[in-house]
């Protein structure tokens, strides 16, 4: 579609869906073809998962938990590639929340009331202004219900696996495939089961099977979806 002539509004764009769907790395080159803000919602869940495990809060007591959060400062520094670096009260954590033992733990610390009411208030803060990207798992359910643009991703478990080996070989960390896989399985629970915000398919999001699409032809498709809504008449 020939979109120069049109007239151009911003709009937010909501992903939700299941681990290893390359939710997060979509999102990000999504916001940059269209120019708008990304923000990524998994960095800061496990950002504070990653301060509770350092100092062993209590999560079964809320009064503790609420206590904590007063503690906790997260920023994102872009670096010089376009991509961006998670900073928990002033330090570079950006290695150390992608590890296992974040990963093990952020569905269940994601899970809590007072860690969910902090969080999304500050995500629906940022998308006010609209021109923003942001993934996770309750975007287009519980932080943007009125996003223009909701899209559900998911993909086969082993591929999802597979990309999540990856990633964290990249990292310097080296896995078993299977223990990567149970991992995801097991979040999947999780973010389903829960009692606040579970993950779950808005009725109006469009689903994005990614298990045979290359990472330029799902970053291109939710782009061109994107300016048919930002250049329609």
């Amino acid at each position: 579609m020939p979109y120069k002539g049109l007239l151009m509004k911003k709009i937010n764009v909501a992903i939700d869906g299941y681990s290893g769907c390359g939710k997060s790395t979509t999102a990000k080159i999504v916001a940059s073809r269209l120019g708008y803000v990304y923000i990524d919602t998994g960095a800061m869940y496990r950002a504070v998962t990653l301060y509770f495990l350092r100092n062993n809060v209590n999560t079964e007591d809320l009064n503790t938990v609420y206590s904590a959060l007063d503690m906790i400062n997260i920023t994102f520094e872009k670096n010089n590639d376009g991509s961006s670096d998670t900073f928990l009260n002033g330090a570079n954590v950006e290695s150390e929340i992608r590890g296992l033992e974040v990963s093990s733990n952020v569905s269940a610390v994601s899970a809590l009331k007072p860690v969910r009411d902090k969080l999304v208030a500050w995500q629906r803060s940022i998308g006010d202004k609209k021109g923003v990207v942001m993934d996770g798992r309750d975007i287009g359910t519980v932080v943007f219900p009125n996003a223009e643009l909701k899209l559900f991703m998911t993909a086969d478990i082993g591929i999802r696996s597979k990309r999540r080996q990856i990633e964290l070989e990249r990292g310097g960390k080296d896995l078993p495939l299977e223990q990567i896989k149970d991992n995801l399985l097991s979040r999947d629970r999780m973010d389903t089961l829960r009692e606040e915000s579970p993950l779950r398919r808005a009725p109006d999001a469009l689903e994005l099977d990614t298990s045979y699409l290359t990472f330029d032809e799902q970053v291109q498709k939710v782009v061109d979806l994107a300016k048919e809504i930002i250049y329609e008449d």
